[in-house]
């Protein structure tokens, strides 16, 4: 399985965040091959490696929905979940650059009624949602709410 963060365009995300948060908060869908959609949000996530105990940074779309921020563990739907996904299940504190925001959060899977509505919300913002969800087969997957915390 390939590090996404080797990958350019996510490599080249990171890097903008770091160097200009806010130009990196909105994001073109066309750097990874998305035509026709316009610009979403994106904030960065910092989770801690499960197995390197290393800070591991990746940027994700998100909606910000009743004071927490929404995120996909689609995948682009593989079959299984993203390494971010698994890293928060081992230690849901975790890291967020929301812009220039610095935020931190913990995270919990959203289930039933909520998980449903939740992610009528992301596939209506992010409307290829739906195609990874066909694609992940089985795989339900996951909706993470990152609440934050003092």
């Amino acid at each position: 399985m390939p590090n996404f963060a080797e990958i350019p365009w996510i490599a080249a995300h990171i890097e903008l965040y770091r160097t200009d948060p806010e130009k990196a908060h909105l994001w073109d869908p066309k750097h990874a091959g998305a035509e026709g959609l316009p610009m979403l949000t994106t904030l960065l996530l910092t989770t801690i490696g499960r197995k390197s105990g290393q800070p591991r940074p990746r940027p994700l779309i998100y909606k910000e929905i009743g004071g927490s921020y929404v995120v996909a563990g689609s995948k682009g739907g593989l079959p299984n979940h993203p390494s971010w996904f698994l890293n928060l299940e081992a230690q849901p504190e975790c890291d967020l650059m929301v812009g220039a925001k610095a935020v931190k959060a913990r995270a919990r899977v959203a289930q039933g009624e909520e998980r449903e509505r939740l992610w009528a919300e992301l596939q209506s913002y992010y409307p290829p949602f739906e195609e990874y969800r066909e694609r992940a087969g089985s795989r339900v997957i996951p909706v993470v709410v990152l609440d934050p915390v003092d």
